[in-house]
Order: C-alpha cells, then sequence, then structure tokens
C-alpha cells in the first residue's frame, strides 16, 4: 500500500457508455469516476486521454467480472458553477446522480435490467445524454432548460433502511433502542423517519450538543416535506412546548439537556421546562446518548422525560456507546461502523455493477503517527503509566506558583508561557521545515495545500492560548498566510459552541478568498456532533493512553464529512497522532465496538485486518513512513484487553483464553471440585465498558444459534432442537466456569502489586506462582486452591493479557514514583481503586473509607469532600481538624503512628501524608522541588510509620504503596502466625512491639502516639460448617496493650448484642469510658460498597488519657443522629440514642421482662435437623415441613409447657436481613405459630410464652406484633438469630387479655407522638396488614 500522502480532494469524471449487444441496444449508462491528476483543470478537456482512462478503469472493474466489453462514448470533467442564495459562486463537483435527475424530471426514467447489470440504464442516445450533463452544468432542473427544482425524496441507503425497518418494528413490542451508528450515518435523517413512520404525536430531541439545533430542523424540513401535520420546534426556532401542545398538530421539540437539568423538577435552582417533564412524550431521542446519560445530572434529567410506567419509547443516538452499550441487549442495538462502511464502498461495484454509490463521498481515513518523544530525543514526556507520550507535561504553561510549577520562571517569561518553550518551538520547526523528503505535514507547499484547514487538539485553555502565541512568531505559522483560531475558549464547559462555530467558518471563508490557510485549536469543542466539511486532517495533541476512545474516535470522525469544493470531492482525511501507542489502543477499542467484535479472540484478527485494510495507521520515522501490520495490532489490542482487565480489578472475561470454549467432561469434572472450594461468584458491574465474549460461544455457534433462536419452535427438527439444547448448555458451561475461576482472578492484581521482583522483569502466570511466598498465598488466595490446584487452571487465562495487566499495574505503581506527594497518593489511591474486595473475611479497606474513619476520628488530611464519595475527590486534599487529637497526632514532628495488620498500606499512607504536610508547614518548606518534597516524604516513613503486617506479601504491598520501587526501608515486620501470637501470644507481641530496639530506633520504650488500622474480622472454621469466630475483638485488646495514647480502628458492631465469644469484650468496650468517638453504621455498604456485614459497622476513637461521656454517631441511610451518652448504659450498646428515652420509660413502668419467659435454645430436646416421624406427639419442624410427628421418646419438657397454648416463633424471623437501617418486621401469620396443648417443637422455633388458654395466648400474638413491642426487640438485635436474650427490653405483661393494638401501648407507657414516629420508621408492617 502507499504510505504516502495522497490528496484530499479529487476531481470526478463523468462518463456516457453502451454495451453493443442485443440487451443494451438503444441505452447507456451514466456514470462517474475518481480522477486522480495534478493536470490543471483547464487541460482536461472533454475525451482527453486522462479522463477516458479514469472513466474506463472504473467501468472495467465491473464489466470484466461479467464476461461484458464496455464501449465509451464520451468522458468530461464534472465540474459546474453554482450560484448561493447570498449571490456568490461557487465552483463544485456533480455527480451521476444529477445527471439521472435531470432525465427522471424531463420523463426519461431508468431500465432495470436485472441484478446482473445494474438499475441505472436509460433509453437515450449519445446526444440526449451530454444534453442532460450539459443541463446539471447551466444548474438546470430538466432538459427543457427551467431551473424549477422538484422536489426529490430522501432516498435511504440500504442500511439506513434497515436500520429504520428495524427500529419501527421493535416499538411494536419494546421501549428502548439504541443506534450504535458511526459519525457521518446520517442519525438524524433515520430518528426523523421512524418518528414519521411511527406516527408519534409527541417527540421530544435531549442534546448536551445546543448547537446541532439547525442540522435537526434542516433535516425535518427534508423528512417531513409537504406533511402540515407535522411542525418543528425549540428554543431558537421560536415554539415553546405550550405553543406546541396547543397546536393540535403532531411536533417534534429540541431540547438542551443543560437548559433542562436546570429545572428544579430535576433538583436544579430555577422554575422552568416544568412542561416538559410533565408532558407524556411517545418518543424521546437522546441525542449523542454515550454524554447525555453517563452523568448523575443527565441520566437524571434523561429519567425525568421518560416516565417509568409509560409507554415512551427511548431512542438512543451515538457513534461511540462505550459506556452505555451494556444497557441494551442485541435485540434492540442497530451497529454501522467504519468497517461496514468502508466495505459496502469498496464492494459496491461489484455488487451493482457500477449504480451510483451512494458511500462514495464518505472519505477514506488515514492515521499516521509519529513519536514525539523519539524526535524530541527526550524521554522526560514519556510516562511510566502508560509508556506513552505527556502532552499534559510538554505543552505545561507557567502559573507563577512555584507548588505547582516546581520552578521559578525564567527571566521575560510570563505567566501562560510553555514551561518547555524551547521543546515546543522545535516541534512546530520539525512539522515546518522545508525539505522534499520530509514526511512531517507543513514541511513543504505540497503538503500544506493538503491539510488547508485542520483542527489541532491541545490538553487545555491556557495550553492553547498559549500555542498560538508561539505560532504567530513562527516563521511558516506565523507568516500571514496561517489564520489560528482558539476556540478552546475560558473553559466554561456550558459556553456555547455556536460562537467558536461561526468563528470556524468565518475563517475558512475568509481563507478561501485569499487562498491561505487555517489552523483550529480546539481543546474539547466542536469535536462532537458538529461538521466543518473543509477539515482535512486532525492533530491529536493532547490526552494519554488512557484517552476516552469515545472522545478520540469522535474527534477523528470529525475529517471524515463529505465536502464538495473547488470542483472536487474530499477523497482522504486524515489523523496526525504523536503518541503511537495511544493511536494502536484507539484502533483497537474502535474494532471492539464493531457489530462483528466480542465473540471470540480468534476473530479480532480477521476484523483487524479489515480496519486495516480501510483505515491504514502509517508509523513515520525520520523520512520513512510504514504501515502497521494486523498483528502489531493485535498486541495492542492485547493491551486494550489488559487495560480493561485491570480497570475491573481482574473481574473480566477478557482474562481468559478461547480455551474455555474446548471443555470436555473431565476439565468440567474439575471445575465442579474447585467449585466445591470456592464457589461461583458474579462479576461485579462494569461502569462504562464492553462485554467482551459474554455469549460464551465460538463466532459459528454464536451465529448458528442465532439463526435457531430465529426460526419458530414448531419448524424446528428434532435434530435442530437437540442441537439448539447442546448451545445452550455449553455456553452456560463457560460462563460458569469464569464464574468459578472468577473468585482467583480477583485476588491477582494486589498479588502482582507487590510483587517483589525488579520493575523491568515480567510476571508470567508461573513466575506469579513463583513470586508469592506460601504463606501470603494461603493468606490471599480462597481457602484450599493451593500452589499446585492453581497451575491445573492456569492454561484457561490468556498469558499475554495476563502479563500485559501485570505491566499496567506495576507501570501505574511505577508512574506514581516520578510524581511529588500530594499527586503520587491519588495515583496510588487511584489504583486500588480497581482491586476487588474478594470476601467478607479479605475485606480490602477503600481508599475512601480509610479517608473516612481516619479524619472522623484523628483529623487530617482528606482527599474527598463531606460527601466522600468518587464525584467527592478533591485534587487537593482538605485539613480537618479535631482539636486535640489532630494536635497530639499529626501536629508533631516526631509522632509515632502503627498499624497493627497492614494488608495495603492506605492506611499508612494517609497518616503519613498528614505527618509530611504538617512538617511541609512547619519546616516553611514552601517552594520545594519534587525532589526535596519526596526526601522529606521519605523521611516522615522512616521516623513517623511503624507497621505490623500478617504475611510477608502484605509487608511488600505496604512498601509498594509507602514508597514505591525506591530503595527506601519501611518500619514494618510480618508474623506468618498473627493470629495466634495475638489471640494466644499478647505479652510476647506487646514486648516486642513496645520496644524501640525491635524497630532499631534505640534502647527505649516506642511511645506511639496512635495506633490505626482495619483488623481481621473473623476466623472460619475448617469444617465446612460456614461457622466463624471473631478476630477483631482480639486485635483492638492488643492495641490496648501497645503503648500508644490513641487507638482508631473500624470492625464490625455485632459486638453491641451479641456475637459468638464477645461477651467480655463487649463488656470491656461498654465500660470503657476512654472511647471519646464512635462512628456508627447500621448498613455495612454505607461504608464497604457491595460488602454485606450483618449488623453494620463502627469506627472508634479511644484516648487512654480521657475519661467521660463517649460522642455517638449514628448513621441510618440519609439520616445521621449525634449523641453525647455513657456507653455502659445498659449491658448491650443501642445503637440509636433516641430509642434510650423510650426504653427508660416502658422499663420503669415493668416488674419482669421477657427474657426470663422466653424458652432456651431446643425447647423440647430436638434439634432443627430432628428427622419427622410417622406416628408420635404433633411437632412443629421448619416451615416447609409443618406439622409432623415426634418419637416421644425423643421429647424433653423440662419447663412443663407442653400441655398449655404455645405461641411458637422462628428461631431466625429476619434471615437475610443484614442492613439494619431498614424497616425490620421480625414475625407475622406466615412464620409464628400457635401450638395447641400437646405439641411441641424443634429447635427451628423459641417458645414465647404459654398460656392456660387460646384466648390469652392470641391476646399475646396481638401484643408481640405490635410496631411497638417489635422496636423493643429491636434493640438488641444485629443480626439474624433472635434468642430469650434479644428481649430483655420487652416486658412481659403476665396477664394478657383482650387486643393489644399500638394505640393501646401507647396510653399504657406514654409513647409521645415523636417517638412514635420512630418506632413506625423502625418497624415494618405486617404482612396483610397496614
Amino acid at each position: 500500500m502507499d504510505t504516502t500522502f495522497k490528496n484530499t480532494f479529487e476531481f470526478k469524471v463523468i462518463y456516457v457508455f453502451t454495451i453493443d449487444d442485443q440487451v443494451h441496444k438503444g441505452l447507456v449508462k451514466i456514470g462517474d469516476a475518481t480522477l486522480h491528476t495534478n493536470t490543471p483543470i483547464d487541460q482536461l478537456t472533454p475525451d482527453s486521454r486522462e479522463l477516458n482512462q479514469a472513466a474506463l478503469k472504473r467501468i472495467k472493474a465491473y464489466t470484466n467480472t461479467a464476461g461484458l466489453t464496455p464501449h465509451l462514448l464520451h468522458s468530461e470533467i464534472a465540474v459546474r458553477n453554482v450560484k448561493y442564495k447570498d449571490g456568490s459562486m461557487k465552483v463544485e463537483a456533480f455527480r451521476d446522480y444529477d445527471v439521472h435527475k435531470i432525465l427522471k424530471n424531463s420523463g426519461i426514467d431508468n431500465v432495470q435490467l436485472g441484478e446482473s447489470t445494474g438499475k441505472e440504464w436509460f433509453p437515450v442516445d449519445l446526444e440526449t445524454a451530454e444534453k442532460a450533463i450539459n443541463a446539471v452544468k447551466h444548474n438546470y432542473a430538466n432538459l427543457s432548460n427551467t431551473d424549477i427544482v422538484k422536489y426529490s425524496p430522501i432516498i435511504f441507503r440500504p442500511e439506513q433502511a434497515a436500520c429504520i425497518a428495524k427500529v419501527v418494528k421493535h416499538f411494536k413490542k419494546a421501549n428502548r433502542f439504541l443506534i450504535n451508528a458511526k459519525m457521518r450515518y446520517g442519525k438524524t435523517f433515520v430518528s426523523l423517519e421512524i418518528v414519521k413512520q411511527c406516527k408519534f404525536k409527541k417527540t421530544i430531541i435531549l442534546t448536551h450538543r445546543p448547537v446541532v439545533d439547525a442540522g435537526w430542523y434542516e433535516d425535518f424540513t427534508k423528512i417531513f416535506y409537504g406533511m402540515k401535520g407535522y411542525i418543528y420546534g425549540s428554543k431558537s426556532t421560536g415554539y415553546t412546548v405550550e405553543q406546541l401542545l396547543l397546536s393540535g398538530k403532531n411536533f417534534i421539540y429540541f431540547a438542551s439537556i443543560q437548559d433542562l437539568r436546570g429545572s428544579s423538577e430535576v433538583g436544579g435552582k430555577f422554575d422552568k421546562n416544568n412542561i416538559v417533564f410533565k408532558t407524556i412524550w411517545d418518543c424521546v431521542i437522546v441525542d449523542e446518548a454515550h454524554e447525555g446519560t453517563t452523568t448523575t445530572l443527565g441520566e437524571d434529567t434523561v429519567n425525568a422525560v421518560v416516565k417509568e410506567g409509560t409507554e415512551t419509547k427511548l431512542l438512543a443516538l451515538s457513534g461511540t456507546p462505550f459506556n452505555i452499550l451494556t444497557e441494551y441487549d442485541e435485540s434492540s442495538i442497530y451497529t454501522w461502523d467504519y468497517i461496514m462502511e468502508q466495505e459496502c464502498k469498496s464492494e459496491w461495484d461489484k455488487l451493482h455493477f457500477g449504480d451510483h454509490n451512494p458511500y462514495d463521498e464518505l472519505p477514506e481515513l488515514r492515521i499516521y503517527t509519529y513519536s514525539l518523544g523519539d524526535v524530541l530525543h527526550n524521554s522526560n514526556y514519556i510516562t511510566f503509566e502508560d509508556k506513552a507520550f505527556n502532552f499534559h507535561e510538554f505543552f505545561r504553561v507557567f502559573t507563577g506558583d512555584f507548588d505547582k510549577d516546581y520552578s521559578y520562571m525564567p527571566e521575560g517569561a510570563k505567566v501562560g508561557d510553555f514551561v518547555h518553550e524551547a521543546d515546543v518551538w522545535s516541534f512546530l520547526n520539525l512539522m515546518t521545515t522545508e525539505n522534499e523528503k520530509s514526511q512531517y505535514p507543513y514541511s513543504n507547499t505540497k503538503y500544506r495545500s493538503l491539510f488547508k484547514h485542520s483542527l489541532w487538539i491541545v490538553p487545555g485553555v491556557k495550553e492553547a492560548r498559549a500555542l498560538k502565541k508561539l505560532m504567530l512568531k513562527h516563521k511558516i505559522f506565523g507568516n500571514g498566510m496561517f489564520d489560528i483560531i482558539n476556540v478552546a475558549g475560558s473553559g466554561d464547559e456550558e459556553e456555547k459552541s455556536e460562537e467558536a462555530l461561526k468563528k470556524v467558518r468565518a475563517a475558512i471563508k475568509k481563507a478561501k478568498e485569499s487562498d491561505s490557510y487555517t489552523i483550529t485549536l480546539s481543546c474539547g469543542k466542536l469535536t462532537t456532533g458538529v461538521t466543518v466539511k473543509e477539515w482535512t486532517a486532525v492533530f491529536m495533541l493532547a490526552g494519554s493512553y488512557s484517552t476516552s476512545a469515545a472522545n478520540y474516535l469522535q474527534t477523528i470522525f470529525r475529517v471524515q464529512s463529505p465536502c464538495n469544493e473547488n470542483g472536487k470531492i474530499k477523497e482522504t482525511a486524515y489523523v496526525f497522532d504523536f503518541a503511537p501507542d495511544r493511536t494502536l489502543k484507539m484502533v483497537s477499542s474502535a474494532v471492539q465496538v464493531s457489530a462483528k467484535a466480542g465473540k471470540t479472540k480468534i476473530g479480532d484478527k480477521q476484523l483487524m485486518g479489515k480496519f486495516l485494510n480501510y483505515c491504514p495507521v502509517i508509523a513515520v520515522s525520520g523520512s520513512e513512513m510504514k504501515e502497521y501490520s494486523t498483528t502489531k495490532l493485535l498486541q495492542q489490542l492485547k493491551r486494550a484487553y489488559a487495560d480493561k482487565v485491570v480497570r475491573n480489578g481482574f473481574d473480566d472475561t477478557n482474562l481468559y483464553n478461547d480455551e474455555l470454549f474446548k471443555l470436555d467432561s473431565i476439565d468440567i469434572k474439575k471445575f465442579d471440585e474447585l467449585k466445591g472450594i470456592i464457589g461461583t461468584s458474579k462479576a461485579n458491574p462494569k461502569a462504562n465498558d464492553i462485554t467482551v465474549n459474554a455469549q460464551g460461544l465460538t463466532d459459528e455457534e454464536y451465529e448458528e444459534q442465532e439463526k435457531l433462536n430465529k426460526k419458530k419452535k414448531k419448524k424446528l427438527t428434532p435434530e435442530e432442537k437437540v442441537r439448539l439444547e447442546e448451545l445452550k448448555k455449553k455456553k452456560k458451561v463457560r460462563n460458569d466456569a469464569i464464574s468459578i475461576l472468577r473468585g482467583i482472578s480477583i485476588r491477582m492484581p494486589l498479588l502482582i502489586y507487590g510483587a517483589d521482583i525488579p520493575y523491568d522483569e515480567e510476571i508470567t502466570l508461573e513466575r506469579f506462582v513463583e513470586v508469592v511466598d506460601d504463606n501470603s498465598w494461603n493468606e490471599f488466595m480462597p481457602n484450599g486452591v493451593t500452589k499446585s490446584k492453581f497451575k491445573e487452571f492456569k492454561k484457561y487465562y490468556d498469558e499475554e493479557v495476563f502479563i500485559a495487566a501485570g505491566r499496567r499495574i506495576r507501570n501505574i505503581a511505577k508512574e506514581a514514583d516520578t510524581l511529588e506527594p500530594t499527586e503520587r497518593v491519588k495515583k496510588i489511591a487511584g489504583l486500588f481503586s480497581y482491586f476487588k474486595n474478594p470476601d467478607k473475611e479479605t475485606v480490602l479497606t477503600p481508599w475512601r473509607v480509610v479517608n473516612m474513619h481516619m479524619s472522623d476520628c484523628l483529623g487530617g488530611y482528606c482527599f474527598y469532600d463531606e460527601t466522600f464519595t468518587e464525584e467527592g475527590k478533591l485534587d487537593e486534599p482538605r485539613f480537618i481538624d479535631r482539636g486535640q487529637v489532630t494536635a497530639d497526632v499529626f501536629g508533631k514532628l516526631d509522632a509515632q503512628i502503627l498499624e497493627i495488620n497492614s494488608k495495603t498500606g492506605l492506611y499508612p499512607l494517609y497518616v503519613t501524608y498528614s505527618v509530611y504536610r504538617r512538617k511541609l508547614e512547619k519546616l516553611h518548606k514552601k517552594d520545594c522541588s519534587i525532589k526535596e518534597k519526596n526526601d522529606i516524604w521519605f523521611q516522615t516513613v522512616k521516623d513517623n510509620i511503624f507497621i505490623i503486617c500478617k504475611t510477608r506479601m502484605a509487608k511488600t504491598i505496604t512498601k509498594r504503596t509507602l514508597t514505591g520501587y525506591s530503595d527506601n526501608k519501611i518500619n514494618a515486620h510480618y508474623f506468618d502466625d498473627l493470629i495466634n501470637i495475638i489471640k494466644n501470644k499478647t505479652n510476647q507481641f506487646t514486648t516486642k512491639v513496645n520496644k524501640q530496639a525491635y524497630w532499631k530506633k534505640g534502647k527505649q520504650v516506642m511511645k506511639f502516639d496512635a495506633v490505626v488500622g482495619n483488623p481481621p474480622y473473623q476466623l472460619q472454621y475448617s469444617d465446612g460448617s460456614g461457622c466463624a469466630t471473631p478476630l477483631y475483638n482480639h486485635f483492638v485488646n492488643i492495641a490496648k496493650n501497645v503503648n500508644a495514647k490513641y487507638i482508631s480502628m473500624i470492625m464490625p458492631a455485632r459486638w453491641y448484642t451479641g456475637g459468638k465469644g464477645l461477651d467480655v469484650f463487649r463488656k470491656d468496650m461498654l465500660t470503657d469510658d476512654s472511647i471519646t468517638t464512635l462512628i456508627d453504621y447500621g448498613n455495612s455498604q454505607d461504608v464497604f460498597n457491595g460488602v454485606d456485614i450483618a449488623g453494620g459497622l463502627c469506627y472508634f476513637l479511644r484516648d487512654k488519657d480521657y475519661h467521660g461521656l463517649c460522642t455517638v454517631s449514628n448513621h441510618n441511610g440519609n439520616e445521621t443522629i449525634t449523641d453525647k451518652r455513657s456507653l455502659g448504659e445498659f449491658e448491650i450498646f443501642v445503637r440509636d440514642s433516641r430509642a434510650v428515652n423510650i426504653i427508660h420509660k416502658v422499663s420503669s413502668q415493668t416488674k419482669k421482662m421477657m427474657n426470663e419467659t422466653v424458652s432456651a435454645r431446643v425447647p423440647f430436646g430436638m434439634s432443627t435437623n430432628y428427622k419427622p416421624k410417622e406416628l408420635g406427639i404433633p411437632c412443629w419442624f421448619i416451615q416447609k415441613i409443618g406439622l409432623k410427628y415426634a418419637d416421644p421418646k425423643d421429647v424433653t419438657d423440662v419447663n412443663g409447657i407442653i400441655d398449655k397454648w404455645k405461641f411458637l416463633a422462628p428461631k431466625t424471623p429476619i434471615a437475610g436481613q443484614t442492613d439494619f437501617t431498614k424497616p425490620v418486621g421480625f414475625y407475622y401469620d406466615g412464620n409464628t405459630r400457635i401450638a395447641k396443648p400437646g405439641t411441641c417443637c424443634t429447635d427451628s422455633y423459641v417458645v414465647l410464652h404459654s398460656f392456660d388458654t387460646e384466648e390469652e395466648v392470641e391476646s399475646f400474638k396481638s401484643y408481640i406484633f405490635t410496631k411497638t413491642v417489635r422496636f423493643l426487640l429491636l434493640q438488641c438485635v444485629s443480626s439474624q438469630d433472635v434468642n430469650r436474650e434479644k428481649f430483655k427490653f420487652v416486658p412481659d405483661l403476665v396477664h394478657y387479655n383482650g387486643i393489644y393494638t399500638d394505640e393501646r401501648l401507647r396510653k399504657m407507657w406514654g409513647i409521645t407522638d415523636q417517638e412514635w414516629k420512630l418506632i413506625d420508621s423502625r418497624i415494618c408492617n405486617i404482612k396483610g396488614k397496614k
């Protein structure tokens, strides 16, 4: 393939030919061909050799395959002068269909001879054909030389017609559809035709780009030409929604999402657009849907317009739907991509015998890459993270702030000038140096004419301003021939693009008049939804390897807009990217959203080959140009897969290879065994991601299944039915296998991150097993998955993707080492956000939680705002002052802080940063270089931070977090048997930790200012019972024994009221008046997203020198109650302080509590798994068995209640409820039993009370069913188990009569309205009752 620059615009030749046979007698075909020439137009005379050759080249391309000999009758250049409305004249190319239109307008219709030789033969002679050509050149409408133009209906291209038909059919049975079509597809035409065919009465178009209103209106006038029943409205065209609704006509309304989201209806500040939200729309079209629905504000706005429960149809339009593709199933997506378009363009003549090619005016795209880092011989601009060029650094400008510039401005420099001005100047010289052999786009006059109007994407507003200023000083760009248009603006996202577009179009118009050039500088404006057809090149001088593929593709396809200029048609458009790796990743991403991508990795090669055929990617090095091969791009595709694998925390199907398609019975048996060890797990939802390989079938099998599924079941043969079941089973087998492997895979990233091997060494699957020591392997991997067991399954992993993903993790960590501490902390925290929590026992404390916990208890520098959401991340951390504790811990240069169970190093990272910042302030080190700041950081790690780990790997992970790949040491020790030591060798542990010698700090006793962390929560029994014993209590106790003033730890809250073996710990905690702060969360997922811990979580602050009340903050959903109280008020901890008064009020009026009445476990001597007998004593078993019999010999009645009326309640009435911020139910008719005299029950039930009469037990039932009683019960419950001790706040009335209601109990106990409001909000209504 020719790798040199091709002409961007070419002439068209119009030709007339016939075929001398009986079939074509009296018929001619009028077509056009592209002329590649540099000959001036005045020398291109009709029927000249050059024109004839161009015509015959195209004609023979389709006649030779049919075995026909063409007879060329005429050829001439297809150029005409067109007069515009403003009176200006313009030279344009015309096309064969323009000539066809003249003949049809003159009553001469085409003759269709069949599919073999096309549809565009006309029964005219050469003279008539030439007259028709002349009529076009004179802008006539027909052969009678009149200029009255007949209306021409829109002719949809085949794929557009197919899309319209699919959507119209789909909307008859469903409400959501996505048109995933590349830019320049004609989505507005298609959408409006769908509205027309569906006969929607009320349609609204929502967009983030108000500038496209004019385009929608123009297309509306064409689609609805002559239809008076439809009108179009928008703020700029004059109709309001109210006027449209009153018009009585069908209408289409265009609205800006920015404008709508300002409405109070969706949380905005203004009382406007209410009618838009109140209207029930027939159809909502979301233009550029990937923009409009992925921010919370945008999504809320769209959801408010598309009301749930209505039949409103949602039509989403996007050319880059990466982040919304997973919201639609295959039947509700129509895809049209660049490969499909160019394939149709290329194959058209073969299939349609030279008929007019509707794809011909869609230019080919060519991508050229330049390695700017290599050219400038400067590796400082190459990032470790991506090994890609850092445009942000290259174009960085002086701010005048030393902290941001890391240097003082040189003499003569001003704020806003480039920091690396000499290098930027070298780049401009490189682009323009006069050299015929140079392959840079502005290096000679010929090239400059190719790229006459171009778009340059730069990193930001300030950078655009500085670049324009420098370009105007340059000998080429500043010589008066280039108009540099800066449309980056002031950086205001809401700033209108209309003005920018007008600015560009005005400059281009002026340039045409003076035959000069334009360069548009943008940092994002005019890259989506608008057309500047004259642009022939886009220069990508911004972004990184991590750039959004959607934004990149939206930008580069801007230059593919068709253009008819100076008698020529745009044939080729160019992308110049100066970060090659990024280019390749973006190309890979484009291929991934192809209609045929995502089945198997085998198919990727063919798809990639097609893409390169239609969009060559050419690497430029010096004066050489080299085209990328499919193999090279496939390697990059693996890297793109790896990038996604990392972002999804290895919870991604791309991590696995195609061996999973070949599982036999032996393999399946092995997977079943592995499932028995670790179970299966569901993949986490992936934000903004495309699911590849999700269907679990090869390409061929997938196509086969699709065909069989489309057949009606009645028409399937027996063999086809069997095959369909086989395919379904195979799909399930592979997906099941992935769900099993996931339990191993999501543990890999953290181990790769901490691997203690040289940075330059790759981690293969084999090396991964070697580098993790045995104890760490057992700690981090699922119980039972030994190294040898893992080796049996490593063949299912894609080795190349695994290596690339591991390299990506380590590159990000290495990149962090080049940053100053604030940016480094953010980079490391960002990497940890990819890692997953494998299970409840292995909770990796997220950076967000570390910030919540530490800032609430110790204060310091917090990297989140008050919301502690991902959106609340701060560029500059805020300082939180918690008074004395903050001064004692972070206000001292010699502070000593200990974490006693570090797994990730994020707690040490937080406290190191807070001490480091105070050191910077106290040392008055404001104007520090990055090296000086890092030296202070490393000194802080060395002097102030101390760490205990459970394994060697946990230590290397913590070291990586604190000091990266540097040689700096950390104060850390690991104990392979830490749990045993903490539980059983407390004195040995504390003696070691309290000695300075242990830390190589001297011979005295350590004085820790604080002990912090997140201890392990529980230890699973190895008997497979699923039971566990708590561990966190031991870590809290040992922290108290360490010589520290403050302790702050996070742990489960089950200790409040129960928990196995926690009675002593609970008593110690509740009687410890040194606990100053307790922060309580009833729902663990408010802290650890996706981690469900029964009873919720808490974190606390203990000051050994403090004695007094504790400040308790209870977070109950969106409500937070804070109060100062004694923790030891009761034997258990009541988390809601508002309940305390109710308990006191009721208890003071009660002589007996129900914990004295409720039966103990196993009330009649039979366990839950006791088997029913054929005859014997009637016995209540678990709910699904019901009332059966028990052997009298097995029944004991120590309480003497078997002959009484008994009220039975389940031992676990709220099984499955772990979130205690939600209302709780406990009991209802379906799970409780009234047991008659002579009956018993198994341990599935407890006996709440027993009575002599049925009336009494019915009365008691009404009592226990009241919300007030269940609320009192709730105060002692923090898990699904409800035993007798949980009833210690529930009064036993002893004598029960009549029906008890909440109103009756409120009067009895004096419950106020405010107290009732609380009770009512916390307890569910009884099922079936209001």
